[in-house]
């Protein structure tokens, strides 16, 4: 099958992160047509004029809708897409140019109607956004599961980065209702209906994370309270790894209840995961402050998503 690819982002409110994605597709070494969609959620920062800068440099098409959450706007771009093969990304990526040549020559050797790849850190990103990069991608606080081939199974991509093919997209009808994991239960419904999925291991992207710390901490809660859903829906997809950030959480809180009554070996447990943390980091960023910001980030990831996680279980107000 020849493969021909539409490229799939949602936009809210964000044209200058839409100006740093078009111009990485300027310098993509794929020598074959692709086309672009911007699919503008109801915005009042609108990206139109960004994107008209683009259309002598790419094959790309600019659409406003009503706004109805990205979920929705990845479909509709879908629906109009003229490829029969999708790739979305989220409007705070930015594109290496061997993006698009790496998934095609992966698909031409190991065909699946759906795949994933992993997200980095760009030099030009701030030191807020590497740690979280790092706290999202490391193998001492994820395992490794976003962003090495080593390590991943059953891949299950994640809508900043995630391909999907048209084929898959119809019969499935593509992302859900959820706000938050949608893109999890879209790889469940891929799977049901007989379509695999693979990770791409050099189709990464470089993720910005627009956010804060306190966003961040948000950002993970979400994201832990939509898993226990997601565990009830498909309850052969429920691992127990997806408890580990609460039981973190709760020990991390022991630990001071702990330290009190004279018990310092929790705390100690801690202590020594977090200098493991910081030289990791370290040694992958070659700046200090990323290394200890790295330490924040993790923790509020893991506190974050646990507690998020919690409440999704327990169902705690």
């Amino acid at each position: 099958m020849k493969l021909t690819y539409s490229i799939i982002i949602p936009v809210f409110n964000r044209p200058q992160e839409i100006d740093e994605l078009l111009r990485s597709l300027t310098k993509q070494t794929f020598t074959k047509d692709f086309e672009v969609l911007v699919i503008e959620d109801g915005s009042t920062l609108k990206s139109d004029k960004i994107v008209s800068k683009y259309t002598d440099l790419l094959n790309v098409k600019y659409h406003f809708k009503e706004s109805t959450g990205a979920g929705a706007s990845r479909n509709f771009g879908m629906q109009l897409a003229t490829g029969n093969y999708f790739i979305i990304f989220d409007s705070d990526c930015i594109i290496p140019s061997h993006y698009i040549e790496e998934v095609d020559n992966a698909l031409k050797q190991d065909f699946t109607d759906a795949y994933g790849g992993a997200d980095a850190a760009h030099e030009s990103f701030t030191t807020i956004q590497k740690a979280i990069n790092y706290s999202m991608t490391s193998f001492l606080t994820t395992g490794g599961l976003r962003g090495s081939k080593k390590v991943i199974g059953k891949f299950q991509p994640r809508s900043f980065n995630f391909g999907i093919s048209k084929k898959a997209f119809e019969a499935t009808a593509g992302f859900g209702k959820m706000r938050i994991g949608e893109d999890i239960d879209l790889t469940f419904r891929l799977w049901e209906n007989n379509f695999h999925t693979q990770f791409i291991e050099n189709a990464f992207v470089y993720h910005k994370r627009r956010t804060s710390l306190k966003q961040f901490f948000r950002q993970t809660f979400l994201f832990g309270n939509a898993r226990p859903f997601l565990n009830r829906k498909y309850p052969d997809t429920a691992k127990i790894t997806y408890w580990f950030p609460m039981l973190f959480t709760l020990l991390f809180l022991a630990s001071f209840v702990f330290l009190l009554f004279g018990f310092k070996l929790f705390a100690l447990f801690f202590v020594i995961y977090f200098v493991a943390i910081f030289i990791d980091s370290y040694l992958k960023n070659k700046k200090i402050s990323v290394a200890a910001l790295s330490i924040v980030t993790t923790l509020i990831q893991f506190t974050g998503y646990g507690s998020g996680f919690l409440k999704g279980v327990f169902g705690f107000n």
